[in-house]
């Protein structure tokens, strides 16, 4: 590795073993703001912060499999609960999804919040968890609950004005041992960098995304700019949902709610209620997760796996699989 990167491993060291000061730790977290995150010092976070998580203990086998959805927050979009949705879809066509959230922070529905008022039971521990992903391909993470360094961490964050490098680390810090993952991001500047830092970790394939108009997601409403590590390599392009078939639709069609609206919008989607923008959006986002768990040859591919997982009921049977595994608990 790099100069930078062992530079930055032993500052993060310092910081998550609580043997930095906050105050030392408040100016290095401006400074890195201030310049610029490169993909080393993020690599070298994201090292750092996955090694004092509480992980999963999973047979190399199911690691090998895992995909996880997720967003760094932050976009403001107002939007329902796109990769939860999304993931839910996935686990229900054989993908194994480790999901990896929070509460809201930024948004009036997190994905933790979203997913206990569909039913689901997140109380649950490692063991547990694992256990879940063996069953129904499907286990959520709480954020919180795994990364238990960050406790002194968040008041030094919260001291601050402006975002640092800790809005970039939660998506890419799965304690499940994640090698693949399809990531949003709340601006294309960090495109490259997120997908390059972990090409500098153990990642089988990821595609980080993020749309001309703000979003975290794959946007129905506009062009989503996009960045795919596979096999070493990363390669840039534009997700443009007309040449799907989708017509572009405003903001206004895929806004959410409290989280007991955003569950009752993804079993619209699931049960075929939901005809218009909010379900083209959950196809749009499947279809390149399944790209990226190696499901589908590209995004023409995913749509049709994902319109068939939909139409056939099988996202809606899956769910009431999830929820009743997840509550045997």
């Amino acid at each position: 590795m790099s100069k930078s990167f062992n530079e930055a491993k032993e500052k993060f060291e310092a910081i998550f073993s609580a043997t930095m000061s906050a105050e030392d730790t408040k100016d290095y977290l401006v400074s890195l703001y201030e310049k610029g995150e490169s993909p080393e010092e993020i690599a070298a976070a994201v090292d750092v912060m996955r090694k004092y998580s509480i992980k999963l203990d999973i047979e190399e086998a199911l690691k090998d499999k895992l995909i996880d959805v997720v967003g760094t927050g932050g976009d403001k979009s107002g939007s329902f609960n796109i990769s939860s949705t999304v993931s839910l879809l996935l686990a229900s066509s054989g993908s194994y999804v480790a999901k990896h959230g929070n509460r809201a922070i930024t948004s009036n529905s997190g994905s933790a919040d979203m997913l206990e008022a569909l039913g689901i039971n997140l109380n649950l521990d490692p063991k547990q968890q694992a256990q879940m992903l063996q069953e129904c391909g499907f286990a959520f993470l709480f954020a919180i609950n795994h990364h238990p360094a960050m406790k002194h961490i968040m008041p030094i964050r919260k001291s601050l004005s402006h975002r640092t490098i800790f809005n970039i680390l939660g998506p890419l810090t799965n304690p499940a041992g994640v090698r693949k993952y399809l990531i949003g991001v709340f601006s294309d500047e960090f495109l490259n960098r997120i997908v390059t830092a972990l090409s500098l970790l153990d990642t089988k394939s990821a595609i980080a995304v993020s749309s001309r108009d703000g979003m975290d997601e794959i946007s129905i409403c506009d062009i989503t700019y996009a960045t795919m590590l596979k096999e070493g390599k990363t390669t840039e392009f534009i997700i443009d949902p007309q040449e799907h078939g989708f017509k572009l639709a405003p903001h206004e069609a895929i806004q959410g709610a409290d989280a007991n609206h955003n569950a009752g919008i993804t079993m619209d989607i699931f049960n075929g209620k939901e005809q218009g923008a909010k379900r083209d959006i959950i196809l749009l986002n499947s279809a390149m997760a399944f790209v990226v768990d190696g499901r589908a040859r590209d995004m023409q591919e995913g749509i049709e796996i994902a319109t068939e997982a939909i139409d056939s009921k099988k996202c809606a049977i899956h769910l009431k699989k999830i929820i009743e595994i997840s509550n045997k608990f």
